[in-house]
């Protein structure tokens, strides 16, 4: 699994489809952040903009690969296990990349709930907001997994399905990655800094169930 994840890695490298939505995030974080806000508030909105940065990281990586070589990564280790690498390849580069924006934000941020005048302890809320950018990573990887090839082949249909899953993942009660945001935002609002547990294991769950259905799928569905 490690060599597979290394060849996905240096194709998505070498590839620079990674680049727009590397940028998207940064713009949405430049729009979205201001320093001298309240940290836990600003490490919400770092945690829920990762969400559809991973969903469209693993559809980059799931379709950015030429069919032969596809076919012959697939021949070499299983259509499974290839599928699964490049979507940890996703779900590890979104990780990167939010555990740096969340470190940023954190130093960018004031350390005070949202009355402005309750401090909140920062290395606290930092690890508060690592573990919600973990959980939305988590779960963007999976809507990603979830809306393209093996399940969805066409792309207009797997990218207006990848949108909305998004979309929802974020607004819809009971989402894991709902769950780890509010309790930011509750947290800022009451001067208290949540850990995200809950959400958190149960995005790795919801994750690890959509890796196995595309992984299966695509070794049923490999010539």
């Amino acid at each position: 699994m490690t060599a597979l994840m290394r060849y996905h890695a240096a194709l998505l490298m070498r590839s620079q489809r990674w680049l727009p939505p590397f940028l998207l995030y940064a713009a949405f974080l430049a729009i979205g952040i201001q320093a001298g806000q309240p940290v836990l508030d600003s490490l919400g909105y770092t945690a829920a903009a990762l969400l559809p940065v991973a969903a469209w990281l693993a559809r980059i990586c799931v379709t950015g690969e030429p069919d032969a070589a596809r076919g012959c990564a697939a021949a070499a280790a299983g259509p499974a296990r290839a599928h699964v690498a490049c979507l940890l390849v996703a779900l590890a580069g979104a990780a990167a990349l939010g555990t740096l924006a969340t470190l940023a934000v954190t130093l960018l941020s004031d350390p005070v709930a949202s009355d402005h005048r309750t401090r909140v302890p920062l290395p606290a809320a930092c690890g508060a907001g690592l573990l919600a950018a973990l959980a939305c990573a988590l779960l963007g990887t999976a809507v990603g997994a979830l809306t393209s090839r093996p399940l969805l082949r066409s792309p207009g249909r797997a990218v207006l399905a990848l949108l909305l899953a998004a979309l929802l993942s974020l607004v819809v009660s009971g989402s894991p990655a709902r769950a780890a945001v509010q309790g930011l935002v509750t947290g800022s609002q009451q001067g208290t800094v949540p850990l995200p547990l809950p959400p958190l294991a149960a995005a790795a769950l919801v994750t690890a169930g959509a890796l196995a259905l595309a992984g299966a799928l695509a070794a049923r569905r490999s010539p």
